[in-house]
């Protein structure tokens, strides 16, 4: 065979191992689970941190307030140094709205060592403890829920004993960018995270979705969060870790009651979004870098190009080859299309979104050794760290 094959055939048995031993990733299956109703439903604080948001908080945050949680539940809303307004602008969603009683809380610019967020959860945690909530929602400002969404985190983390419940919000998928771009990020992430292996009984594999994580709080407490992870960008997985390295129980699933508001209207919107901490999961390591575009080349690019190189050249091995592995990777793909509600004729696009995210990749890696990695509302965090050990 020729060497166009014998690369069309690798990528092939690739996609073989994708499709059935990798979790089966490619399933949009992992809703939230059993759900149970508490005898006496536990005291909740809802802590959003929030950095230059004022424009988003009018469609996410009355979503909050309006909650229809049977228990006790308050929410601490944390200004992270906004230059907007955002602080203000809580407040005044607050007193127009009703419904749960919000703090707004302003805990200064961070300390050395910490990245904003955690700073910023830090503080509302804090301010959270000291009511003594049973679980803490943590969740970002641009996150709408539906009216029953904490009820049924908290039903469901009763009912399975669950120290992490965590949806992968939906993100809003509205213009031509974003239906190329988005479907295939979650995609992406559980391919890296596979659903199923977290939330298997005695899982290796631990991850959770930042805007949508609600925490027991005697498991932050015992596994140190957010001190322990207080350098972490990609602070979601880092979070996770740690819980499960102390012995907690973590979920993970696609949601249904819990939407991002956030738009990503231009390219260059969504490029930055993969981009600031793409190299910062690879741990800044060369060779990863390395081995992930080679990974992604051989995976997502090598069956096209096999196929588009074999029917000119007559190459039937390669045609066969390249064409089936590119069908496969179509067909992994049409869960995740059905489940954003897209046009399922994007499935076969998905190697042309493939190679922006390994072009993106590369640029991550670009950025940190140029010293911008990690760039977000104003910050840049030189040499973060993507998951601390501690």
């Amino acid at each position: 065979m020729s060497s166009v094959a014998w690369i069309a055939v690798a990528s092939l048995g690739a996609w073989g191992w994708l499709l059935l031993g990798q979790g089966f990733f490619w399933r949009t299956d992992q809703r939230l689970p059993r759900r149970e109703t508490p005898a006496v439903w536990p005291d909740v604080a809802v802590v959003v941190p929030a950095r230059d948001e004022a424009d988003v908080l009018p469609l996410s945050l009355p979503s909050l307030l309006a909650q229809d949680y049977p228990g006790r539940a308050e929410i601490v809303f944390v200004d992270d140094g906004s230059s907007d307004g955002t602080g203000e602008v809580a407040r005044a969603l607050s007193e127009r709205h009703g419904g749960l009683p919000l703090r707004v809380a302003a805990p200064g610019e961070p300390e050395p060592g910490w990245t904003g967020k955690l700073w910023a959860l830090r503080h509302g945690m804090a301010l959270a403890g000291a009511r003594d909530p049973a679980y803490l929602l943590l969740t970002d400002a641009d996150i709408a829920h539906r009216p029953d969404s904490l009820r049924e985190l908290v039903a469901a983390a009763h009912a399975n004993g669950l120290d992490v419940v965590s949806q992968m919000a939906r993100l809003r998928v509205v213009s031509g960018w974003e239906r190329l771009v988005v479907p295939a990020f979650v995609y992406f992430f559980s391919q890296l995270y596979p659903f199923r292996w977290i939330n298997s009984a005695g899982a290796r594999t631990a991850a959770a979705a930042g805007g949508c994580v609600l925490l027991r709080a005697e498991s932050a407490r015992r596994a140190d969060i957010p001190c322990s992870i207080r350098r972490a960008v990609i602070d979601d997985v880092s979070l996770a870790r740690a819980v499960q390295r102390s012995g907690g129980r973590i979920w993970l699933g696609l949601a249904d009651r819990v939407d991002s508001v956030r738009p990503y209207p231009r390219f260059g919107d969504l490029w930055r979004m993969v981009s600031r901490c793409a190299y910062a999961q690879l741990r800044h390591s060369v060779l990863l870098l390395v081995g992930t575009v080679a990974g992604l080349a051989l995976v997502y690019l090598a069956p096209p190009v096999a196929l588009f190189t074999a029917v000119a050249t007559g190459d039937a091995a390669a045609a066969w080859a390249g064409g089936l592995a590119w069908a496969v990777m179509t067909g992994t793909y049409l869960p995740m299309l059905r489940y954003y509600r897209q046009p399922l004729l994007l499935a076969p696009a998905l190697p042309f979104t493939a190679a922006l995210y390994l072009l993106m990749t590369v640029d991550s890696a670009v950025q940190h050794y140029r010293g911008r990695g990690a760039a977000w509302k104003g910050r840049t965090y030189a040499r973060p760290e993507a998951a601390p050990d501690r």
